[in-house]
C-alpha cells in the first residue's frame, strides 16, 4: 500500500504546486488505479488524429471526454461524447469537445480529450465520498448516472467503512431490489460493489485533503463493477478534527463532576425567585450529603450554609462549580475555579452563543482549556444525578430513582422529562442538561454512563452533534452493552432553522444522522413521546432470543393494526406451523383464528387468554408475544391483567423468559389496567396499537446491533 500511496501522493502534490481544487480525469484514473478501484481503458489525446488512433486501438464504441482542470462538470460543459463507434466519429467529436469547452469557458486550460472504454449493460450505480463538518469522512451509494439527482437515493457510512459496513448500504437504498435484478436482468456482484466502496473509504480516509470523490457512473453487473468516470475535489486547508480525549480521561473528569465530594454554587442567593436560591433549595432538600459551599461577594450565610466571596477562600475540595450568575461574569469567576483546581464547571446562565454572543462562549471555552475545567453548557437547567441524591439545577427537585440515564440539549425538553418520569413512575439514573455543548457533549455522557452501575439505558436528546465521529464511535462501543436511544431533533428544514435560532446548532444533513446511527446501533426515537417511552420500556423487557413474533388478540381489528405496527418496526411476524396452529385451536371457540395473529375473539373467558399466552410463551418457536386485549365484562382489565402477570410469572419460574407487551382497547378502566401491567414487566398502553409494538421493536433493533440474535 505505500508504494500505492506515493503515487496518489505525488498526484496531490501536483495539485498543489499548480494551486487547483480538483484532479482531472486521467490523474483520477492514477488515484483509482493506485487503489485498485477498476477503472475502463482509457487514453489522453493532444489531437483528432491521436484521437482516432486510440480509438482504433482500443476497440469501438468509446466515450470521449474533455480534460481540464477548469471544467469540473464535462457535461454540463458539452465536453462529453459517448457512443463513439468509428475513427472519423473520434476525429469528429474531438473537434466538437474542443469547441463545445472554448465556448463555455475560453480560457480554460486544456490538457487533451480523454478517449475511454465504453462500458455497457449492468446497473448504473454511484460510489463517492463526502466531508461532513460533524462527521468528518463518510462513503457514499446509491443509485447512478442522472437517477442520483432525480431519486437522491443515497445512504452513508463513516470511513473508512467496513466490508459489513459496505455490504449493509447495498441493503440500506430503497431501490435495493434493482441490485438483485428485475425483469429478467442479472444481479449485481456484491462483493466487487463492497469491495469499490471500502476502498474508495480508505482511499479518502488516508488523504483527508480529498474533500469530495464521485465515482458515477460505476457500472455493476454480476462479474464486476467498474468506475466510468472519476470526479475528486481537493481542499489542502482541510483539517480533521483533533482526536476526541482518552475514554479514561473523560470517565474521571465526569466522574467527580456527577459525584462531587464539594459543591460550590457562585451565584448563591437568600432571595426566593433566584436561580442562585433555587439551585441551593434543590441541593439541601435533594438530600446531597456532600458540602455545600455558597458563593456570594457579600453573604455571611446563605440558607444555614456559610457564603465565601471567592471559590479560592473556600477551604474544602470543590468537585463542582455551579454557575447562576449573568454571562457578562463568568470567564472571571471560571478563572477563579481553575485557580482552584476544580474540575467542573456548571453554566446555568445564557446569553452566549445561542444569543448571538459567540465571542463570550469562545472565552469561556478557554479558560476551560487553559485551566483543565470541564464545561457543562451554559445556557443550560444543570443536571440530577440520584445515586448521589444531587440535584444540581434550578428546576424542580427530583428524587425518584431510576436506571435510565437522560440528556437534553433543552430546558423545555428536560423538563417534560421529569415530568414524564414522575408520571410514568419510571425513575432515573441522571438527567442532564446540555445546552450550547460549549465542551461537555454527548459522546461525554456516554462514556460516563458506560461505566456507571446505576444506568442500563442512555436515552439521549439533540438538537446537533458538536462532533458526530466522536458521538458515534462511542456509541458503537457502548451500544454492545446498553441501548443508546436518541431523538434527534431539526430533521427537517423547517427543523433545522429553529435548531440554529435556538442553541446555535447545526443541524446537518439527516440522512446522514440516519444512517450513521444505524451504522453505530444507535436506536433512533421519531418523537420526544418515543425517547421517553422507549427509556421507559426497553429496560423492562428481556432480550429476545429470536425473531418470531406473535400476536394473541381479543379483537380482529386490533390483530389488523398491530400487524401493520409489526411491519412498520421492521419485526418478524412467525409464519404458524401447522402443529403450533392445531394447539391453539385447541383453546379457541371454532369461530376464532388460529394463524398469526391468533384471534381468540372478545367474548372469550379468562382461561383463553392464560391458555393461549401459557402456549406462546412455553413454545420455544415462538420469541415473543403481542397481547391485543378488549374490554368486556366476560374479562374485565384487571382480571386480564391480573392473570397475565400470573402466567408472566409462573412461566418464568419455568424458565421461559420472552418479552410481553400489551394493547388494551376498551373503557377508562383499561389504564389502570395497563398501568399494572406495566409495573409488572409487561409494557402495556391503553388506546394504542402503535406504542407497544414501538417499544418492543426497539428492544430488537438494540438486540440485533449489540450482536445478540
Amino acid at each position: 500500500m505505500s508504494n500505492s500511496k506515493d503515487a496518489v501522493r505525488k498526484i496531490l502534490d501536483a495539485v498543489r504546486a499548480d494551486k487547483r481544487t480538483s484532479l482531472t480525469a486521467p490523474e483520477g484514473k492514477v488515484v483509482c488505479d493506485a487503489y485498485g478501484i477498476p477503472v475502463p481503458k482509457e487514453g489522453v489525446a493532444k489531437s483528432a488524429a491521436e484521437a482516432a488512433r486510440i480509438a482504433t486501438d482500443m476497440g469501438f464504441p468509446v466515450v470521449m471526454k474533455i480534460v481540464s482542470p477548469d471544467i469540473l462538470h464535462k457535461t454540463e460543459a458539452g465536453g462529453v461524447v459517448v457512443g463513439v463507434k468509428s475513427a472519423a466519429d473520434a476525429e469528429k467529436s474531438y473537434e466538437t469537445i474542443l469547441a463545445n469547452a472554448k465556448k463555455y469557458k475560453a480560457d480554460a486550460k486544456i490538457e487533451g480529450i480523454q478517449v475511454q472504454q465504453m462500458l455497457g449493460g449492468g446497473t448504473e450505480v454511484i460510489v463517492g465520498s463526502i466531508t461532513d463538518g460533524s462527521f468528518g469522512k463518510l462513503v457514499a451509494f446509491g443509485l447512478g448516472g442522472v437517477l442520483v439527482e432525480i431519486l437522491k437515493d443515497i445512504t452513508f457510512r463513516l470511513a473508512p467503512a467496513t466490508k459489513d459496513d459496505a455490504l449493509s448500504m447495498l441493503d440500506g437504498i430503497q431501490a435495493h431490489e434493482m441490485l438483485k435484478g428485475v425483469r429478467g436482468g442479472e444481479p449485481v456482484n456484491r462483493e466487487a460493489l463492497a469491495d469499490v466502496i471500502v476502498k474508495v473509504s480508505q482511499l479518502v480516509s488516508d488523504f483527508p485533503e480529498i474533500v469530495e470523490l464521485d465515482l458515477n457512473p460505476v457500472f455493476a453487473t454480476s462479474k464486476n463493477a467498474i468506475a466510468a468516470d472519476v470526479r475528486i475535489v481537493v481542499d489542502f486547508d482541510y483539517k480533521p478534527r483533533p482526536a476526541p480525549r482518552p475514554t479514561e480521561e473523560i470517565v474521571a473528569a465526569m466522574s467527580r463532576i456527577m459525584q462531587p465530594k464539594g459543591v460550590a454554587v457562585i451565584g448563591a442567593s437568600a432571595e426566593d425567585g433566584k436561580i442562585g436560591n433555587s439551585v441551593m433549595k434543590n441541593l439541601i432538600n435533594g438530600g446531597y450529603k456532600g458540602e455545600i459551599y455558597p458563593i456570594h461577594p457579600k453573604a455571611e450565610e446563605i440558607l444555614g450554609y456559610k457564603a465565601y466571596k471567592s471559590v479560592k477562600d473556600v477551604p474544602g475540595v470543590i468537585d463542582t462549580a455551579v454557575f447562576a450568575i449573568p454571562a457578562k461574569f463568568v470567564a472571571g469567576a471560571l478563572v477563579e475555579c481553575g485557580e482552584k483546581k476544580i474540575p467542573g464547571a456548571v453554566l446555568i446562565p445564557s446569553g452566549f452563543a445561542e444569543a448571538g454572543a459567540p465571542e463570550l462562549q469562545a472565552e469561556i471555552v478557554e479558560v476551560g482549556k487553559k485551566y483543565n475545567i470541564r464545561l457543562m453548557g451554559p445556557n443550560i437547567y444543570g443536571f440530577y444525578y440520584t445515586p448521589a441524591n444531587l440535584c444540581a439545577t434550578f428546576c424542580t427537585a427530583y428524587d425518584v430513582k431510576g436506571h435510565a440515564a437522560l440528556s437534553s440539549q433543552s430546558g423545555g425538553i428536560g423538563m417534560a422529562i421529569i415530568g414524564f418520569s414522575r408520571s410514568a413512575k419510571m425513575g432515573v439514573s441522571a438527567i442532564v442538561g446540555l445546552g450550547n455543548k460549549s465542551d461537555i457533549d454527548e459522546d461525554d455522557l456516554l462514556a460516563f454512563f458506560e461505566q456507571d452501575p446505576n444506568t442500563n439505558l442512555i436515552a439521549q436528546h439533540c438538537e446537533d452533534l458538536k462532533d458526530g465521529r466522536a458521538f458515534a464511535e462511542a456509541a458503537k462501543r457502548v451500544s454492545k452493552k446498553k441501548p443508546v436511544v436518541v431523538l434527534k431533533a431539526g430533521r427537517t428544514s423547517a427543523g433545522a432553522k429553529a435548531a440554529s435560532s435556538h442553541t446555535g446548532a447545526l443541524a446537518g444533513n439527516d440522512k446522514i444522522y440516519e444512517d450513521v446511527f444505524k451504522q453505530s446501533g444507535v436506536i433512533r426515537a421519531r418523537s420526544l413521546r418515543q425517547l421517553l417511552e422507549f427509556a421507559r420500556g426497553v429496560p423492562v423487557l428481556p432480550t429476545p432470543k429470536g425473531e418470531n413474533v406473535l400476536i394473541i388478540t381479543g379483537a380482529g381489528g386490533s390483530g389488523v393494526l398491530l400487524s401493520d405496527s409489526v411491519v412498520d418496526n421492521g419485526l418478524s411476524l412467525m409464519q404458524m406451523p401447522p402443529d403450533l396452529d392445531a394447539a391453539f385451536r385447541k383453546f379457541i371457540p371454532p369461530f376464532g383464528a388460529a394463524g398469526n395473529p391468533v384471534d381468540i375473539t372478545g367474548g372469550e373467558p379468562p382461561i383463553t387468554y392464560v391458555n393461549t399466552v401459557k402456549l406462546g410463551l412455553s413454545d420455544e418457536r415462538i420469541h415473543a408475544l403481542i397481547l391485543g386485549y378488549w374490554h368486556t365484562i366476560v374479562t374485565p382489565p384487571m382480571v386480564f391483567a391480573r392473570n397475565m402477570v400470573e402466567v408472566k410469572k409462573e412461566m418464568e419460574a419455568k424458565g421461559f423468559v420472552k418479552p410481553i407487551v400489551a394493547s388494551l382497547a376498551g373503557d377508562v378502566e383499561v389504564e389502570e389496567a395497563a398501568e399494572y401491567l406495566y409495573q409488572n414487566g409487561i409494557p402495556a398502553y391503553a388506546y394504542s396499537t402503535e406504542l407497544p409494538v414501538e417499544v418492543l421493536g426497539a428492544k430488537y433493533k438494540w438486540a440485533r446491533g449489540a450482536g445478540l440474535l
